[in-house]
């Protein structure tokens, strides 16, 4: 069969027109354009500046603008149902972390769903609180601290950066399993909390490593101890709170997720991309010095992690009966 001259340069425009789309349609042209990260909290805190420095090694990785956003409120929620709503296209990402694991259960709406809307893509680094109190309080171990809060059950202050925030969790999962009665004093922020804590006025804090890593140095706070099961390689001399209280872990994470949805080559790539990163000796000293360590982990595994961390803070919010406020 012959064909017209006319019907001929159709196909061929065709075949052109499916050669230029299918590299985007297959994947292999991602990324194309810059790619947008959403840190549901202000500029300068531990999630802002970790994900910053993930931010600009993926853009030399891949090539394309890596742009970070703020979008503060809610504890995170606003910037997580905008992520929860956008593309699933691999161009906006989410920095998720303990937060979002917490909000999952104190925050419940109809709006959303942290685990329906936002899928894993890789971790980035994990933190330990520390556990510090005014150096007048007598207690210089856990040990001494739970001793000490037994003594006086209800007379001890807990500060947190606010109700629901990861040291408040973590310091009410202490107290759960240590058998004490603390009261919490719930300040608009960090800064607050540790200047009352300095003054006096309150007891203790459990505080992410990044706040508080300076103050111990200085000796103007005491370390009982870190949350996380090992201890923090920039301060080697604290002990971990398991050794007193067995089976006790907390840690302040962080990582990236992606609308629901998000084609898993592109996932896929993103997290060797993310990984390959982590695995770079200067992010590792960066992290390493603000008192991480890099986490690790493809996709699923990770989704495994924020759903582990979900079920685990669900049953302090619970037990605990913990509002959001």
């Amino acid at each position: 069969m012959k064909l017209s001259r006319r019907k001929c340069l159709h196909l061929a425009a065709s075949a052109g027109a499916l050669t230029a789309v299918a590299p985007a349609a297959w994947g292999e042209a991602y990324p194309s354009r810059p790619i947008r990260i959403v840190v549901g909290f202000p500029a300068g805190g531990t999630p802002d500046i970790l994900t910053r420095i993930i931010g600009q090694r993926l853009q030399e990785r891949l090539g394309q603008p890596v742009v970070v956003e703020n979008k503060p409120g809610a504890s995170g929620n606003i910037a997580t149902l905008g992520v929860g709503r956008s593309a699933a296209d691999g161009y906006t990402l989410l920095a998720v972390g303990a937060p979002n694991a917490i909000n999952a259960t104190l925050y419940p709406s109809p709006n959303f769903d942290f685990v329906r809307d936002i899928a894993p893509v890789a971790g980035l680094a994990r933190l330990p609180d520390i556990i510090v109190v005014n150096p007048d309080l007598p207690a210089r171990t856990v040990a001494e601290f739970i001793d000490h809060a037994k003594a006086n059950p209800g007379k001890l202050t807990m500060a947190s950066a606010g109700n629901g925030t990861s040291g408040h969790m973590a310091g009410e999962l202490f107290s759960i399993m240590a058998g004490i009665d603390l009261l919490h004093v719930p300040y608009r922020g960090g800064v607050a909390a540790v200047t009352d804590l300095l003054a006096g006025r309150v007891q203790v804090l459990f505080d992410v490593v990044t706040n508080s890593i300076e103050l111990v140095k200085t000796g103007k706070l005491r370390a009982l101890a870190v949350t996380t099961t090992e201890r923090c390689p920039a301060l080697p001399d604290v002990p971990v709170a398991a050794q007193s209280l067995p089976g006790y872990e907390a840690s302040y994470w962080t990582g990236f997720g992606a609308p629901k949805g998000t084609p898993a080559d592109i996932v896929d790539k993103l997290n060797r991309e993310i990984n390959a990163a982590l695995a770079d000796p200067a992010i590792k000293a960066r992290i390493a010095d603000m008192g991480g360590a890099a986490l690790v982990l493809p996709p699923p595994q990770f989704g495994k992690f924020m759903a582990d961390e979900i079920d685990k803070w669900a049953k302090v919010i619970h037990s605990a009966n913990i509002k959001a406020g």
